[in-house]
């Protein structure tokens, strides 16, 4: 069975990507074919000027941060990071440099002489780190190296990870199905569905400027809305309600299409052409989430900054940043 076909990657060097896409979409498997534990059964693969198609896995000098770190537990820290300096059988002066070099580098100094079950998630994820690095890879893979981590230690080891990057100048891919790691921490996605790489580009272009309804649905907390809307005009109709359509999009769009309604552009802020019901509400704080389900039952959601709550069933009219809105086919192509 083809798992991954005539994928075409280019990583520029020191630059850090993100494969992202659902489970089963190929990602993992891009991942370890990198490194060797999966073998092609065609094309090539380089790093540099070197082809490493057919060069087992110990000798592509990749370092590789698992989702569990794999850290040998009977091992101390200073241990675990000095392998893979050992089987390189360099000598005990040069290791125990690059050990100290490498451990102050992910702010782990005083760890050294532990073992990894008296470290707390993160700091055995810096040792993972450390050890991948140390022995200076060509490239670094990270494979869902945040998933075990609570949401506090997520936050603060996507900056950490990133801040190492950087400052090692290293390249690095990253496989993640969180789409908040894959665009806080990586200079470019590759938005992966099936085996095959949808869209690539940088985060920011993604997000506002998807190739199609898949990806505009797979970047964006809370998601992005979808309404079908017949075009009558100069105005798309959706559940009886009227908007107008923007220049960008005018003689574009016909027929009855599908509309992307992004959260940050649907509130009292743009307007009150729009009229529904609140069906849901979610309070995160400093800003609270809305849901208004439409007359035709289709449900547009809203960010609002927190103040005075609405409540379930509360009647409102509100507007849509018309110059935001995605328009696509009913099959999900972007128009």
């Amino acid at each position: 069975m083809t798992v991954i076909d005539k994928l075409d990657l280019t990583v520029e060097s020191g630059e850090m990507i993100a494969l992202l896409g659902p489970s089963g979409c190929g990602k993992s498997t891009t991942l370890f074919t990198i490194c060797g534990i999966h073998r092609m059964n065609g094309g090539t693969l380089h790093f540099g000027d070197r082809d490493v198609s057919h060069v087992p896995s110990q000798k592509r000098n990749v370092g590789v941060v698992f989702q569990n770190y794999a850290l040998y537990p009977h091992m101390s820290i200073r241990d675990n990071i000095a392998f893979p300096l050992k089987v390189q059988k360099q000598d005990t002066a040069t290791i125990a440099r690059k050990v100290d070099e490498i451990a102050e580098l992910v702010h782990i100094p005083e760890l050294l002489d532990r073992k990894p079950a008296q470290l707390s998630g993160g700091q055995q994820q810096r040792v993972a780190l450390a050890r991948a690095l140390v022995r200076k890879p060509d490239i670094l893979l990270l494979d869902e190296p945040l998933a075990n981590l609570d949401a506090k230690l997520r936050l603060e080891m996507r900056s950490e990870i990133r801040r190492i990057q950087l400052e090692t100048g290293i390249t690095a891919v990253l496989v993640t199905h969180d789409q908040v790691e894959a665009m806080s921490m990586c200079d470019r996605i590759a938005l992966m569905k099936d085996g095959k790489i949808v869209q690539l580009s940088e985060p920011d272009e993604m997000y506002t400027n998807p190739a199609d309804s898949f990806v505009a649905s797979f970047l964006g907390n809370p998601p992005i809305a979808f309404l079908n809307a017949d075009v009558q005009g100069d105005e798309f109709v959706v559940a009886g309600n009227r908007i107008a359509i923007s220049d960008t999009l005018k003689n574009k769009v016909r027929g009855t299409i599908q509309l992307g309604i992004r959260p940050e552009f649907f509130g009292p802020q743009f307007g009150s052409n729009i009229t529904g019901k609140i069906s849901f509400v979610e309070t995160q704080g400093r800003e609270d989430l809305y849901n208004v389900t439409l007359a035709d039952g289709s449900i547009l959601r809203s960010i609002q900054p927190s103040g005075p709550r609405l409540k379930l069933g509360d009647q409102v009219a509100w507007g849509i940043a018309f110059d935001d809105i995605l328009a696509f086919t009913k099959e999900g192509a972007r128009i």
